[in-house]
């Protein structure tokens, strides 16, 4: 097939769906009112907020109820603690709602729809047993997609997610109080490592383990420090970045880690080596930057952190595909695009957004570019003799 396909334009109704996108009159027909999609791009925003806020208050519910009962009923609980207890039931609620919210979107839904689908398929598990473990360690893990770009920014990317996994493993626990050092001196050096009452690991805060145990946040901080500033110089010196950034959305989270990374250090040293002189200061400074953080998290830029894992099932789903030899060919020239299931799944989502053109998606990119300048030839330069 030569030609683009004509049905989805001549199934268009007439009411302007595909130019009108806001809440005015069609630009069309000047007297026909809004268009379809106008309409329940309208109404779409109550019913998905009220489900994300559901959802976004039974998720904290549910983590202020772990933190009681997690913490003994608040008895391994630490007071001093509380502003970032409270900033991370903020951080679960803001999660929830914008997640709800994200996957509310037609693509989205989609996407998110059928890489479940693919994760716990038993199908896929006995075609490809090690291919979600794999696609595991290379996409979230490694991240090996971003060496293709640039080796540097690999780097810092990986010295920026070891350092924020480790510090969140050991922060969130500890501020919810389900795990504690005790002392039966009360000074040490032998402590426990206690998980929800129960005893873990005893260990000699003077011997390496004990080291480790008690500068875990330093380690993450001085993994993060050059993470970060690596980006944040990028961002001031590639012209490239430059041109498209926010300060808002790419400099805030940059500026954050190393404001949360430095000031941490800093009250490692001033115990060390200053004998406690502005500790309480930068206690408060680092406390700040910490819950500002957390809360910033799911309106963010770090929102991509909760949205990768789906991202995992999507490759799982075409790569199963491709085990299937379902690769689909452009209906022009044969290239292959992509998995059938997922051009299928892309037409879709056009579909789903009363696109009209969802057929567009079975010709490879060059095929498109042929036949958008055939058309131009065909339907608009003839007009001008």
């Amino acid at each position: 097939m030569t030609e683009p396909p004509e049905p989805a334009a001549a199934e268009q109704p007439d009411t302007g769906v595909r130019t009108a996108t806001s809440g005015g009159t069609d630009s069309r027909h000047p007297g026909r009112g809004p268009s379809v999609v106008a309409r329940a791009a309208r109404s779409l925003p109550r019913s998905v907020s009220g489900r994300g806020a559901m959802a976004g208050t039974v998720v904290s519910c549910l983590l202020i109820l772990a933190i009681v009962f997690g913490s003994r009923l608040l008895h391994d609980f630490d007071s001093a603690l509380l502003p970032y207890a409270v900033a991370t039931v903020f951080l679960a609620f803001g999660v929830a709602y914008r997640y709800t919210v994200w996957v509310s979107a037609p693509g989205a839904r989609r996407l998110f729809k059928n890489g479940w689908r693919s994760l716990f398929s038993t199908e896929n598990f006995r075609k490809a047993p090690t291919a979600l473990p794999k696609m595991i360690a290379t996409y979230l893990g490694f991240q090996k997609f971003l060496g293709a770009r640039s080796h540097a920014r690999w780097a810092a990317h990986q010295l920026i997610f070891w350092g924020c996994v480790l510090a969140a493993l050991i922060t969130f626990p500890l501020t919810w109080g389900w795990f504690t050092f005790t002392s039966d001196t009360g000074s040490g050096p032998g402590y426990e490592m206690r998980v929800w009452g129960l005893k873990v690991l005893g260990f000699d805060s003077l011997n390496i383990i004990g080291w480790l145990m008690f500068h875990g946040l330093d380690i993450a901080a001085v993994l993060v420090i050059p993470g970060a500033g690596y980006f944040l110089w990028r961002r001031m010196k590639d012209r490239g970045a430059i041109t498209g950034q926010r300060f808002a959305y790419d400099m805030v989270p940059l500026l954050a880690l190393i404001i949360i990374s430095v000031t941490g250090l800093l009250l490692t040293f001033s115990s060390i080596f200053l004998h406690g002189g502005g500790y309480e200061f930068l206690a408060i400074l680092h406390m700040v930057s910490v819950v500002f953080t957390l809360i910033y998290i799911p309106f963010g830029k770090f929102f991509h952190i909760v949205q990768r894992p789906a991202a995992v099932g999507m490759q799982l789903f075409k790569y199963t595909g491709r085990q299937d030899d379902e690769v689909f060919a452009c209906r022009r020239c044969g290239e292959a695009i992509d998995t059938g299931p997922y051009v299928e799944n892309l037409r879709g989502t056009m579909r789903d957004l009363e696109l009209g053109f969802d057929a567009w998606a079975e010709y490879c990119p060059r095929c498109k570019r042929v036949l958008r300048g055939n058309a131009y030839l065909t339907q608009v330069k003839k007009g001008f003799k």
